[in-house]
């Protein structure tokens, strides 16, 4: 009796402790709700919490990661001095409403809003995978691929094979794979492509020896860049359509011709240079020249930064509009001044669109984010619940006059964990061609109406409701 009286006091204390010590310790460095999650948490199964959080909890890389990515900004910075672009692209004209979001853009990602750009916004899946397959097939100097999930299927072979006649003509490929996003794919895709000569790279690989062991921090762009002049990025992988059983994916991806795709490169040679120590070289950024006239701004964002860049950026952004704004994303699970920033907006007389999908092909996020809806609803945001395929799409339009299309979706997960990139538009041309396409997804959606979502069922609401609790560590 003594002994299970000792080992129960042991119990109790040590619960305690491990509440009232890590108190002061969670919310350092960490958004209020992500603190809130984890405080949450370890109160009730403290044990449980304090080993997720030893695993999982810091939303921060390994300090020689961070210390690498500071050395290769270095080497870009002197590349910059010594080839800086021509002052027609590095300065194009802004309306003066936006030319505060352009300085937020550029002093948190460290690029500068460029013009001389022609950009294509391109929504048919397999027609992207060909077009980037065929700017490959034009390469004359390198070809670099990042992408989160890279298959091996007949969709990717397209550009598998590309890549291969690539290297036949003497340019240089590297292809940068997340760990976990293309982990059903390495052991068969790392040897073909190497086979052919290319160089590639496995993003972020859980190792327990070099203190990388974060399954839940991932590199989730997607970026093309071909000798310096061409660049895609968005929310589309390199893998079919329907590579998960049941889901057909819609995507929005961007294809940048001009000086911004060196922005592109910037962040790819950033990503290698992290995961090999291998600089891509000077020549991989070619002195820019203006081929178009939409002025391109991307914005590289990751736990290796002390500040979540796309999250600012886009309330910035919502607290801009007076007209309408229109968020597509498969995953919503906003921080609170994300929500806040876009029921303001409703109250100051503007349209705000939520376009999500219908059905969420994650259980615990799909019902952390229904949670919000009702607020929303309430403030008079219009939900729209796509249902015409799996909308992986990542985009936000301003008043018709800026786009942000990329890899995030807008969710606290996309802004703290994750490497992501965005191609921001200052430029009303590439916000209208992006105001049809979000019509076309208007179109394949069912509004949900708070009525309708009042009466949802109770049981429902309840896991909605407890998933939420637990909603910033999803």
């Amino acid at each position: 009796m003594e002994t299970t009286g000792f080992w129960t006091t042991l119990l109790i204390v040590s619960d305690w402790a491990i509440r009232l010590v890590m108190l002061p310790i969670v919310p350092t460095r960490r958004s209020p709700e992500a603190a809130k999650g984890w405080l949450l948490f370890i109160f009730f199964l403290p044990w449980v919490g304090l080993l997720l959080y030893v695993l999982i909890g810091r939303p921060r890389l390994p300090r020689w990661r961070i210390e690498r990515r500071d050395e290769y900004l270095g080497l870009i910075r002197a590349i910059r001095d010594r080839r800086p672009a021509p002052a027609v692209i590095a300065a194009p004209a802004v309306s003066p409403q936006y030319e505060p979001s352009v300085r937020l853009a550029t002093d948190l990602g460290l690029l500068d809003n460029l013009g001389g750009n022609a950009v294509e916004l391109l929504t048919d899946y397999a027609v992207t995978i060909s077009r980037i397959a065929a700017d490959i097939d034009g390469a004359v100097d390198h070809a670099h691929l990042c992408f989160y999930i890279f298959g091996d299927d007949a969709r990717s072979a397209l550009v598998i094979e590309a890549l291969g006649r690539a290297v036949v003509r003497g340019v240089v490929c590297r292809v940068l794979v997340d760990a976990f996003g293309s982990r059903p794919s390495l052991r068969t895709l790392l040897p073909k492509l190497r086979a052919l000569g290319i160089a590639v790279l496995v993003a972020l690989p859980v190792r327990v020896a070099r203190k990388t062991a974060r399954f839940d921090l991932r590199n989730h762009r997607k970026i093309v860049v071909v000798d310096g002049r061409i660049g895609y990025t968005g929310s589309q992988n390199l893998v079919s359509a329907d590579f998960k059983p049941g889901l057909t994916y819609s995507e929005l991806m961007v294809r940048i011709e001009g000086p911004s795709a060196l922005q592109l490169q910037a962040v790819f040679g950033s990503d290698w240079f992290v995961e090999s120590g291998e600089f891509i070289g000077e020549q991989a950024f070619p002195i820019p020249a203006a081929v178009g006239e939409t002025p391109a701004q991307m914005l590289a964002n990751g736990p290796s930064s002390s500040t979540q860049r796309a999250h600012r950026m886009v309330v910035n952004l919502i607290y801009s509009a007076t007209r309408r704004v229109v968020v597509t994303t498969p995953y919503f699970i906003p921080s609170q001044s994300l929500q806040d920033a876009m029921e303001t907006a409703v109250h100051r007389g503007a349209e705000v669109h939520l376009i999500v999908d219908d059905h969420i092909d994650q259980f615990f996020v799909g019902n952390a984010q229904r949670s919000y809806y009702e607020s929303l609803l309430l403030a008079g945001v219009q939900i729209h619940a796509y249902t015409e395929a799996f909308l992986h799409t990542k985009s936000v339009s301003i008043d018709g006059q800026v786009a942000w299309i990329g890899s995030s979706n807008l969710d606290m997960r996309s802004f703290e964990l994750n490497e992501e990139v965005v191609a921001l538009f200052f430029d009303p041309r590439i916000a209208a061609q992006l105001g049809a396409i979000e019509a076309r997804y208007l179109q394949g959606s069912t509004p949900i109406t708070l009525e309708q979502w009042r009466k949802r069922p109770f049981v429902s609401e309840l896991l909605q409701n407890l998933t939420r609790l637990v909603s910033p560590l999803l």
